[in-house]
């Protein structure tokens, strides 16, 4: 994975995210990245997620990042994260029209937003976002080492069993035994290619 340079250094001719973002458009000819505070469905599922969470998921329009249809929207900080920060992004997200490409968008509707639950229980949501998830400390570990990658764990954990993604996998031991299992892996290869 990844582009083949050593971690932490720049991609010479362009910004690792520039040029992450040209291999994106190239294999996805639609991909855009479009401002979520233009959008009125933006705002609507914010309106939304507010509501189904009572309350707690308030940042949707502000710092999170969504593929939607083929299209990466954006709160407006996405301008003013770092080169590093915006590619590690950008991985996890090309991960989003990856499967979007394999099942299509009404079938990654119904598995993100329905088995088991849509709230409390979201088995499907949950193995999307740990496929995504599982590039986004990959990415880490790539751009700033295995230490950095693993300062990760309590963040990504929270997500998952908090309101950010509507309590999706309640399970703080199981989802926190899964990155533990991620960052071995990581620290395997990293042992086994020195």
């Amino acid at each position: 994975m990844g582009n083949g340079s050593p971690p932490g250094k720049p991609i010479a001719g362009g910004s690792r995210a520039e040029t992450l973002i040209d291999e994106m458009k190239a294999e996805f000819p639609t991909f855009e990245i479009l401002k979520k505070r233009h959008n009125r469905l933006q705002r609507a599922i914010h309106r939304a997620l507010l509501v189904l969470t009572l309350g707690r998921m308030r940042t949707y329009l502000t710092q999170y990042h969504t593929v939607l249809f083929g299209k990466l929207w954006v709160p407006d900080s996405f301008d003013t994260m770092s080169d590093a920060d915006r590619y590690i992004l950008l991985r996890h997200e090309r991960v989003h029209l990856r499967q979007r490409a394999r099942m299509g968008d009404i079938t990654m509707a119904f598995v993100y937003l329905i088995p088991f639950f849509p709230l409390g229980l979201a088995y499907g949501r949950a193995r999307i976002e740990w496929e995504a998830y599982t590039e986004t400390i990959r990415a880490t570990y790539e751009v700033f080492g295995l230490p950095s990658a693993k300062l990760l764990r309590k963040h990504i954990v929270d997500r998952f069993v908090g309101p950010d993604y509507g309590w999706m996998w309640p399970f703080r031991r199981m989802v926190g035994r899964w990155f533990d299992e991620v960052i071995a892996d990581l620290a395997a290869e990293s042992s086994g290619s020195c």
